[in-house]
């Protein structure tokens, strides 16, 4: 099945990285064959790493398990299609600053398939062309988008792109604090060490003032 969704990406011409979507090449009932090859290679992964999945009674459907978590949990941002997003019109012209956040976000580390678990602050700038969105779809938003392996750099970029062009407003910003579990679980150790990025764009990124009163706000949130 793999093979059969890898030839229609290569034949659009598309990329099929860690951290991009490809519901749009899965035909139905195909992400249930995918789950069935996932379970066999991950079958395959254990059996190399001499752990006995036969009189094991911890580790006998751990292949199956994993599979439905890659699958449909934590790696669900990529085969799953964009959920469905309501936006209204700025009827009333709001065009004060907007904070939405913290929102727990949760992925994992491309290079070591580690978690990265963290907290995500939007700040919105509004005009009177924007489209605004219910709270909830921000959440449902960030997680479509952190539900994928990557690094937190890119995820964050990714969050803000599709923000900009959900919304369309003035100013945009994104802020993410994150723990790193290749740092924490394995490799340095370092269990006190956190990594926290941004993007500015429009008029958080021209005007100092907004910019500081966003990261300001956001700090007392923390």
């Amino acid at each position: 099945m793999s093979v059969r969704i890898r030839e229609r990406i290569r034949a659009a011409g598309k990329r099929y990285h860690a951290n991009d979507n490809i519901a749009a090449f899965i035909e139905p009932g195909e992400l249930e064959q995918l789950l069935d090859e996932v379970q066999e290679k991950m079958s395959g992964v254990l059996e190399s790493l001499v752990i006995d999945t036969e009189s094991d009674h911890n580790t006998r459907e751990t292949a199956r398990r994993v599979a439905k978590m890659y699958v449909h949990e934590i790696f669900r941002g990529r085969y799953a299609a964009q959920p469905p997003v309501t936006e209204f019109p700025n009827a009333e012209g709001l065009n004060e600053l907007m904070i939405v956040g913290p929102i727990t976000v949760r992925s994992a580390c491309s290079h070591h398939l580690c978690p990265i678990i963290g907290k995500l602050w939007i700040g919105l700038m509004p005009n009177q062309d924007s489209n605004l969105i219910g709270l909830s779809k921000y959440v449902r938003l960030a997680d479509w988008i952190m539900s994928r392996p990557q690094i937190q750099e890119e995820a964050v970029t990714q969050v803000a792109n599709l923000l900009q062009e959900k919304t369309r407003p003035d100013g945009l910003a994104v802020v993410m604090e994150a723990d790193h579990f290749c740092m924490h679980w394995r490799g340095v150790k370092d269990m006190d060490s956190t990594m926290t990025n941004s993007v500015m764009r429009g008029a958080f990124l021209t005007d100092p003032t907004l910019r500081r009163e966003f990261l300001s706000l956001l700090e007392k949130r923390r």
